[in-house]
């Protein structure tokens, strides 16, 4: 099997009541390249931007923020807001506004005379009617509660989900992706498959839903054949495409969010 040199970093990006755990690129023993994480929801902001650079397989996994850079968000409503550096590597929006489903939003960061580009637009929002919670067994773990999530999909139109929970407030590590290509329309009772194998009676459980875009989707499905590939497969790992210009990697986001509690109860 052909060896490779494969790092990962974590990201955690908050938004209000959520919270998503964001596993993101391998890189062989190159140059550090930059990377931007970011997101503009229909919550109220301020919204936040991250920026770090990679480091080489042999080093410690320290990813060193980026300060210094300008960073610009703006929409095709006229809105302009040139961000603040608030910790190192951290830029924030000012909370005077407020994400809007069907507005399309620009990033704008400036380093070292580079402007990297990222363009998204903010689906509609879709509700998330309720949680339930039911008993699987797979694998080696029997009797595993599972989250479900019910919701009405929009005919019509593609739709683009993602899925993040909490257990007694401690983020779960795996997100879930879904698109209703062969759902299109229909009432979703959607389980949950995440790292949720120790749930148990009486936990609070917090689930968020995303309506994403399709380059948000397609990143985060890339991603997600990335960490869950096959250990045994011989082609050298590629990193997702982002739909960040001029070579940047990670991503940038304007996507709806909705978050429901509830008690495991069978």
């Amino acid at each position: 099997m052909k060896k490779t040199s494969v790092v990962f970093f974590v990201f955690i990006i908050a938004a209000l009541a959520s919270c998503k755990k964001i596993i993101s690129v391998n890189l062989n023993n190159v140059s550090p390249k930059i990377v931007i994480l970011g997101e503009v929801t229909n919550a109220a902001g301020p919204y936040h931007i991250t920026i770090n650079t990679t480091v080489n397989f042999s080093q410690t996994n320290n990813y060193p923020p980026v300060s210094g850079a300008k960073v610009i968000i703006t929409d095709d409503k006229g809105l302009v807001d040139t961000l603040t550096e608030t910790t190192q590597g951290n830029y924030s929006t000012h909370s005077f506004w407020q994400g809007q489903p069907g507005n399309t939003y620009t990033m704008n960061v400036i380093l070292s005379g580079v402007d990297y580009k990222a363009v998204s637009t903010m689906p509609p929002a879709i509700m998330l009617d309720s949680i339930r919670f039911q008993q699987d067994s797979r694998g080696r773990n029997n009797n595993v509660i599972e989250a479900v999530a019910y919701f009405q999909d929009t005919p019509g139109i593609s739709n683009y989900y993602q899925f993040t929970e909490t257990i007694n407030s401690k983020p779960l590590a795996k997100t879930l992706i879904f698109d209703d290509r062969f759902s299109d329309g229909r009432y979703i009772i959607l389980p949950l498959f995440t790292d949720s194998s120790y749930m148990k009676q009486g936990d609070a459980v917090s689930l968020s839903m995303y309506c994403i875009d399709k380059n948000t989707f397609q990143y985060l499905n890339e991603l997600q054949q990335l960490v869950d590939g096959n250990p045994f497969n011989q082609a050298t790992p590629a990193n997702p495409d982002s739909n960040i210009s001029s070579g940047a990697l990670g991503y940038f986001s304007a996507h709806t969010t909705q978050t429901k509690q509830a008690v495991v109860k069978l």
